[in-house]
């Protein structure tokens, strides 16, 4: 008895003294959830700043060789898609996923995104529509002589380069498109406003239409269950986008890859997160 007695009080000393030598718990913290990075700089192009979101791989480290695709976003704001296509872009890029290779996305805040967005229409109803339209010449001259050299030239990239536009931004990603395919490997087209001018940029005679076009290019047209443009002549966006699509896939150039995807379940407002998810299915099948 003694003995047991000894022993409990044994364990009642070593967990004592356990308990006294186990630091205290820590207090509640609290601090931010960083998901990128804010910069603005100056353009030239546009003469006014502008503001750029970043997002960069977890494992991305300046002192490494490794280099990374890049992925620009129109309407790219905190505000707009910024935060849902960086979630996508992460989980496809998680090892177990392993979909699309690691990558830098740069959101492009808005300043006007009408105004950058659309080209000078004959329409007087689109003017009305749009009074500070027709000025996506300087907003794509901000891309390439502003934009692309100051990403290149801050962070550690390679030459893939892919642009996502929904709505206008889809009509300014066609435009780039059609006049200056060479900015970007991959095009991830959503919903377009190919109604504009009266659909005017469907019959513009593209290098990427002519058989002497060579450049290796992906694109991807997703639109929703969408119905009549906002104007007065009858314009049908998911037939307008499939237009596009079959230009595109009956082009005499030998190196475009068309992916063309109707999502009836969605409407213009809803179609961007699943057509995004669709499109990284499509530009890179499962390995």
């Amino acid at each position: 008895m003694r003995h047991a007695v000894f022993f409990i009080a044994f364990l009642w000393c070593s967990a004592q003294a356990a308990a006294q030598s186990r630091p205290a718990p820590d207090k509640e913290t609290d601090k931010p959830f960083v998901l990128g990075r804010t910069l603005t700089f100056y353009s030239a192009q546009l003469a006014e700043n502008r503001t750029v979101n970043i997002y960069l791989p977890d494992d991305y480290n300046p002192a490494d060789t490794t280099r990374y695709p890049v992925i620009y976003l129109l309407d790219g704001s905190a505000d707009e898609d910024f935060i849902h296509i960086v979630g996508l872009v992460q989980y496809n890029t998680f090892p177990w996923i392993n979909r699309i290779p690691k990558s830098i996305v740069v959101g492009i805040a808005n300043v006007d995104r009408k105004r950058d967005f659309t080209f000078p229409s004959a329409q007087p109803g689109d003017k009305k529509l749009i009074p500070t339209s027709g000025h996506s010449d300087k907003f794509i001259a901000f891309i390439e002589k502003d934009l692309l050299p100051f990403i290149q030239s801050k962070y550690k990239t390679t030459p893939a380069t892919t642009i996502i536009g929904q709505s206008l931004g889809g009509l300014v990603a066609t435009e780039i498109l059609f006049k200056k395919p060479e900015l970007f490997t991959q095009y991830i087209i959503i919903s377009p406003s190919l109604w504009w001018d009266d659909g005017s940029l469907l019959t513009y005679k593209a290098p990427v239409l002519q058989a002497n076009f060579n450049r290796p290019i992906q694109v991807y047209i997703g639109v929703g269950k969408e119905g009549l443009a906002p104007v007065e002549k009858p314009h049908v966006m998911e037939v307008e986008a499939n237009v596009l699509a079959d230009l595109l896939k009956n082009t005499p150039a030998k190196n475009i890859t068309t992916y063309f995807d109707y999502l009836p379940a969605e409407n213009h407002a809803t179609v961007t997160h699943q057509a995004v998810f669709n499109a990284f299915r499509l530009l890179y099948p499962a390995k």
